[in-house]
């Protein structure tokens, strides 16, 4: 009789515990470009690199000829921090800034868990001039 109860308390609470929020940690493809970016955390925030595109696909030495500071040009994208310094969560993180290998710029950002498998990333030249890309978790 007291098994048939553990039983049922342990099953009824399998029911009743609260769903832990999703974690960003982890591969996700951008909508563009063949685009992979592993997320991960960096002290107390979140960062990503990129880890493959169709252009480092095409060349794995591909430079980031466009990078804005003249003496970061010689440097593979692969493996580029692109995604830096995001704080909160635990679905919403801000304060972070987006880095843009195909133009050389950087923009500020957010991003937003949107379930399991979706995340929403934000990056503005100045509010309201803002786009948001829709990614998907590969891992």
């Amino acid at each position: 009789m007291r098994l048939r109860l553990f039983a049922g308390l342990a099953i009824a609470g399998l029911f009743c515990a609260p769903a832990l929020a999703a974690d960003p940690v982890g591969l996700w493809q951008t909508p563009s470009r063949g685009g992979q970016v592993e997320i991960s955390k960096c002290g107390a925030s979140l960062c990503g690199r990129l880890v493959s595109s169709e252009g480092i696909s095409a060349d794995p030495n591909l430079k980031d000829v466009n990078n804005a500071n003249a003496s970061l040009r010689s440097r593979p994208v692969k493996g580029v921090t692109i995604l830096s310094g995001f704080s909160g969560g635990p679905n919403e993180w801000g304060g972070g800034s987006i880095y843009n290998a195909e133009d050389g710029k950087t923009y500020s950002g957010s991003i937003t868990l949107d379930g399991d498998n979706s995340l929403k990333l934000r990056g503005c030249v100045v509010a309201p001039l803002c786009k948001t890309q829709v990614w998907t978790r590969l891992r």
